[in-house]
């Protein structure tokens, strides 16, 4: 049997599907009962016959950081995904999230040592690489990490659970890493992920950036989690990135999908350094919550991109072109909303 982390996110979701609809065995760890709703509807996308295939689902209630629940999840489990994880880029989450993905991760290593898991599947994210100063170098998966750099609370906790994963392969686990891009997919429009992303363009943005970043489409991860847990490839990592596309750029054609007015004007790095400057300030005189940091503004106009080479010569996926994972996930924002 299955067993799948995070199956009420975005990359969990899709994965539950996918292998279900393979006749898979799958049990899915959750957290809050009414999350599982998120699950049954993302079935509803691709076919009639989505209360069935969600029926198939074993489901039971724990917590990563709960380790007589984890116990019982991993009962009669041969093979684990691990897609649980928590996003955000405020600085003063950094004690959650480094309990969410570092502690959380090291329980589930932990686990699998213990049960004797075949092989895991851990989902971290391109924030987890390091960096290069020359935007026209392209980063890999070997490009060093850098602990001194400014590095947002977020890549450093993925980082950190990344870690934990390569000590397992040091105590025998058999595992493989995914770095996605940004993950384009339906159904969560809410909270730090892609989806929000297009819930804001959709309400208005008067402001683009010129950054550029790696994004890719949720059934391509998906798929190459899948072909990398059936292979013979074990303890190695895997950059997953469809294209490069700007903030701006990909802005304008969200927009254009949704047929909404794209953002008219440029956010300048200054401009972006007051921002940051008067989000924290905001924060700490009226205790609210952060939505801007100085690392979320670094990124905005920074030019990042990402070697592939190595994950297009072990697989044999086409990766979707962003403009179809773009239209296609508007579409689905679209019924949703009405």
């Amino acid at each position: 049997m299955i067993l799948i982390t995070g199956g009420t996110g975005l990359v969990g979701s899709h994965l539950l599907y996918k292998l279900v609809s393979n006749g898979e065995n799958v049990r899915a760890i959750y957290r809050r009962e009414k999350t599982i709703k998120r699950v049954a509807h993302v079935f509803s996308y691709y076919t009639d016959n989505s209360e069935t295939l969600f029926e198939r689902i074993e489901w039971i209630e724990a917590d990563i950081n709960n380790i007589p629940q984890l116990n019982d999840a991993f009962k009669g489990i041969t093979s684990v995904y691990h897609c649980a994880a928590f996003v955000s880029f405020e600085p003063n989450k950094y004690n959650s999230l480094r309990k969410i993905n570092i502690e959380g991760t090291a329980n589930i290593v932990n686990l699998c040592i213990s049960h004797s898991i075949k092989k895991l599947c851990y989902v971290s994210s391109i924030a987890a690489l390091g960096s290069h100063e020359n935007s026209k170098k392209l980063i890999t998966e070997q490009t060093d990490w850098n602990p001194e750099a400014d590095n947002s609370v977020y890549a450093i906790t993925k980082y950190g659970a990344e870690l934990e994963v390569w000590r397992g392969t040091q105590e025998g686990l058999d595992a493989v890493i995914v770095n996605p891009g940004i993950i384009l997919g339906p159904g969560y429009w809410h909270g730090g992920g892609s989806g929000g992303i297009f819930k804001r363009i959709y309400k208005g943005m008067s402001y683009y950036t010129k950054g550029v970043t790696g994004y890719v489409d949720v059934w391509d991860v998906v798929k190459l989690m899948i072909q990398l847990m059936e292979s013979n490839i074990s303890n190695e990592k895997f950059i997953v990135v469809a294209e490069h596309l700007s903030f701006k750029d990909f802005q304008y054609k969200v927009a254009n999908a949704l047929n909404v007015k794209p953002p008219k004007k440029e956010a300048k790095p200054w401009m972006l350094a007051v921002a940051w400057r008067l989000d924290w300030l905001q924060h700490k005189i009226f205790g609210i919550r952060r939505a801007f940091s100085k690392q979320n503004a670094e990124s905005a106009v920074t030019i990042t991109k990402y070697d592939t080479t190595k994950v297009k010569n072990i697989s044999k996926i086409k990766l979707t072109p962003i403009e179809e994972s773009i239209v296609r996930t508007c579409q689905h924002f679209l019924k949703d909303i009405n």
